[in-house]
């Protein structure tokens, strides 16, 4: 790493770490002030904003850059007005900074509660979606914490003027532009000095590609809200209405392929397997899904008349595909299923299909994930759908932040303590 770089990224945390704390004072009314006026200029400078994304998105072509990726990099109307009623939708959620719990009177006569309290600094690095700049900052900067956004290369122009309406927004409200600070740096070792700057960032969200999630959780000394990957399970128990059960696994599929929420294994118990199997996947193979099965379900799904099965191995069942392929195991009892998932999960969602109240209570105690779900799509695990407003990303981590990261996921608690001039005896 040059020299140049690292003095960079130090003189950004340092500006940071002092405008955080003008962001853990400032009032709800300012922060709504600031996200209403970026969202003002989003809207005016919509034409400007495409136009400089054209320029990232004219490069990543030329880069030889697939047409998902463009999509993503991609700035339309439709995504800049978007990002502008997201900014209004998170002025119009609660304020959760400075709300104390109520007081609990102690023998020694003070008074003990606990007040919810902005993180600090939050370093988030993350690819091609420049729409994530405005997401992000919005959300750090309702919850009081100052910011340091490191996007990809590929949206260098597109960011950089996003970042630039952002400070527009504080200085209307007379919050300090450092609060939100964009990298403007396509050096990749700003983001290796990032990671480690355990002086100045309080926590480090990805958001990106597994590749990049992997290199972080091997380098970075900062803590890290993430999760890497989301293999999704849906149990179809014993006791599941059958209908239900091909509605919800349909939609939990096929709704959308990409998403980490999307369900990449069907577990299906043995005594329902004939009545829902070919129903279920009758329709995943009118729509296109390649059917991965063990062997019972392949049994089952032959003496129907189904074709072009692919057997599943072993590294199927540990995969996120984000495709139209799915893996599908018939298991024995609610016992194999659950032992599956703990095997085989990566803890971000889980759901059962059943109207047996006993086997629900089960999988709700017993399997270990960020969201688990009875008798709904896995493609619920989503900080909109959560009532959260937005959110900043999915953790399947267990401390602090836990499912989808929504305002109070940016924040901490801290004891606050109210005396009358007791003593300690």
């Amino acid at each position: 790493m040059s020299s140049a770089i690292k003095e960079m990224m130090q003189d950004i945390g340092m500006r940071a770490r002092a405008a955080s704390r003008a962001m853990a004072r400032a009032s709800s009314e300012q922060k709504n002030q600031a996200l209403l006026h970026i969202a003002k200029v989003v809207r005016q400078k919509a034409a400007e904003i495409q136009k400089v994304n054209q320029v990232d998105v004219e490069r990543a072509k030329a880069n030889g850059q697939d047409a998902a990726f463009v999509d993503r990099l991609t700035m339309t109307p439709k995504t800049i007005e978007t990002m502008a009623l997201g900014l209004e939708q998170i002025v119009s959620l609660d304020d959760p900074i400075g709300k104390i719990t109520p007081l609990q009177k102690q023998a020694s006569g003070i008074e003990l509660g606990q007040m919810r309290v902005p993180l600090g600094v939050i370093g988030i690095i993350y690819e091609s979606r420049p729409n994530v700049t405005i997401d992000a900052a919005a959300l750090c900067l309702k919850s009081g914490n100052a910011v340091i956004l490191r996007g990809g290369s590929e949206a260098i122009d597109s960011n950089t003027l996003l970042a630039q309406i952002i400070q527009e927004g504080l200085a209307a409200a007379g919050l300090p532009k450092d609060a939100v600070q964009v990298v403007m740096t396509t050096d990749r070792s700003a983001v290796g000095e990032m990671i480690t700057m355990t002086q100045y960032i309080d926590v480090i969200v990805p958001r990106g590609g597994k590749s990049l999630i992997a290199r972080l959780m091997a380098e970075a000394r900062v803590p890290m809200i993430k999760h890497l990957d989301g293999i999704c399970h849906t149990y179809i128990d014993a006791d599941a209405d059958v209908a239900m059960a091909v509605k919800v696994c349909d939609n939990a599929k096929t709704q959308r392929y990409a998403p980490c929420n999307a369900m990449e294994t069907l577990l299906v118990n043995q005594e329902i397997a004939q009545k829902v199997l070919p129903t279920l996947c009758k329709i995943y193979q009118d729509k296109g899904v390649e059917l991965r099965v063990d062997g019972l379900t392949r049994k089952t799904l032959e003496a129907n008349g189904f074709q072009n099965l692919v057997d599943a191995t072993e590294e199927d069942w540990q995969t996120e595909y984000l495709a139209p392929i799915l893996s599908i195991k018939t298991v024995a009892n609610i016992d194999e299923a659950m032992n599956h998932i703990e095997q085989y999960g990566s803890k971000h969602t889980d759901a059962i299909i059943t109207n047996n109240k006993a086997q629900a209570d089960r999988f709700l105690r017993e399997v270990d994930s960020a969201s688990v779900m009875v008798n709904a799509s896995t493609r619920f695990a989503d900080g909109f759908e959560y009532g959260l407003g937005a959110e900043i990303g999915i953790s399947n981590d267990k401390l602090h932040a836990r499912g989808p990261v929504g305002l109070d996921g940016l924040t901490s608690l801290k004891y606050v303590v109210m005396g009358h001039g007791e003593i300690r005896t």
